[in-house]
């Protein structure tokens, strides 16, 4: 089948990939040139293919729209985040769905991938599909949603592998759908009733997930209230067999951070209060400013810090709604000599970001706080960690993944959510 996936991002990129390894005629769209020129090289940034994955496939990488015209099925990948007063922005799907009608052709399929509330693909993206293109929605193209289930840097989760939710503007286009991503899918397809039902189940998905750690994040702060170690109370309470095993932490990123906020617009739009949903996301985009409290207490006013981390989650490159972002921020907001660093962020990188690089080879620091968990941080350990910090200083260890007794000994005080 001839196919055209428009985005080429962490969720694009590799649904491509395995279209074209399973043998589909594949055309990558994107409009950064940046992005077309790296993959046509056989480089991918975002780390998510190997260059050998690349090279191993025959995919028409454009920034040509007009390359869509001749496609059976046109998929769209791209992000849907949320503005600064966190309400739902269409901006870029909307743009995007206007070019896709620019060069729609009777007969074809255009699915939506990305994160939405309940309407969206068909009372948004439907009718600015028929005014680009003049032609019918449900009669001249059909619609289609499969919302992605991606999860950045994970290589056991990778698309083949996870349960595909697919529906369509009727039966015939959801069997075509189910057919088509069954060919890259063994995990298996699950024909949802309806696209809102499809849209409505991928969006809780990421709200049920917030509400979890914003809960035991809630737990974490009370622990500190009462000077208990939260690492301990969850290893208990975990013993239990229905005890759900979430972890505090900072919640950033593309989906969980996000998604919830699309939930909320569309009970907005009802006049019906989503009190739950609305109150785990104040605790979890509070969290970044709870940290900072946490250390600041420790530590004198002309402290030196190393922030250890800056991505939204480990061992990728990934820095979109990044919370270990917000809390350098804060620090240096605060006075505070702020320092970052990041395996998978260049000096010039972080620069960008008026933020200072740093690292464990520079002169001790009065505190360490180690945000993100990425791999290189984790063979360093505490040794490599203490080397870097002032006698007696402070090391804050968000997830509670270092030795913390072994920090003590060496004469360090040691602090984690």
């Amino acid at each position: 089948m001839k196919l055209a996936i428009v985005g080429l991002g962490y969720v694009g990129l590799p649904l491509a990939h395995a279209f074209a390894k399973a043998g589909h005629d594949v055309v990558g769209y994107d409009i950064s040139e940046p992005r077309i020129t790296e993959l046509q090289s056989g480089k991918d940034r975002t780390l998510e293919l190997s260059n050998k994955e690349l090279k191993a496939v025959t995919i028409q990488y454009t920034m040509d729209a007009k390359a869509l015209e001749d496609r059976d099925v046109i998929i769209l990948a791209l992000p849907t985040p949320v503005n600064d007063k966190n309400d739902p922005d269409l901006t870029i799907l909307e743009s995007a769905t206007k070019t896709v009608g620019k060069h729609l052709k009777k007969g074809m399929v255009v699915v939506y991938e990305s994160t939405v509330y309940p309407g969206v693909t068909e009372e948004v993206c439907g009718p600015i599909l028929e005014k680009e293109s003049g032609l019918t929605c449900g009669t001249d193209f059909m619609l289609g949603y499969s919302p992605e289930r991606v999860n950045p840097g994970d290589r056991e989760h990778t698309i083949d592998k996870i349960m595909k939710v697919v529906a369509g503007q009727d039966d015939k286009t959801t069997d075509m759908l189910c057919e088509l991503y069954g060919s890259i899918v063994t995990a298996g397809i699950h024909r949802a009733g309806s696209i809102k039902v499809a849209e409505m189940a991928k969006a809780i998905e990421n709200a049920q997930r917030d509400l979890n750690i914003a809960y035991i994040n809630e737990i974490a702060m009370l622990c500190n209230g009462i000077g208990i170690p939260t690492k301990d109370v969850l290893a208990a309470a975990g013993t239990k067999w229905n005890f759900l095993k979430f972890q505090p932490g900072l919640v950033g990123g593309h989906c969980i951070g996000v998604d919830p906020y699309y939930l909320v617009e569309k009970a907005k739009k009802l006049k019906q209060p989503m009190r739950v949903i609305s109150a785990s996301r104040a605790v979890n985009d509070g969290m970044s400013g709870y940290v900072v409290d946490q250390i600041e207490k420790e530590i004198p006013k002309n402290s030196r810090i190393l922030i250890l981390g800056l991505t939204f989650k480990e061992n990728i490159p990934d820095t979109r709604n990044s919370k270990a972002m917000e809390v350098a921020e804060e620090f240096a907001k605060r006075g505070f000599a702020t320092e970052v660093h990041d395996p998978f962020l260049t000096a010039e990188e972080i620069k960008k970001w008026k933020m200072t690089p740093g690292s464990l080879d520079e002169e001790p620091y009065d505190a360490i706080v180690f945000l993100v968990p990425h791999k290189e941080y984790l063979t360093a350990g505490v040794d490599g960690i203490l080397k870097a910090l002032k006698k007696g200083g402070v090391v804050y260890d968000l997830k509670s993944l270092l030795d913390g007794e072994k920090v003590k000994q060496a004469g360090a005080q040691y602090l984690a959510l």
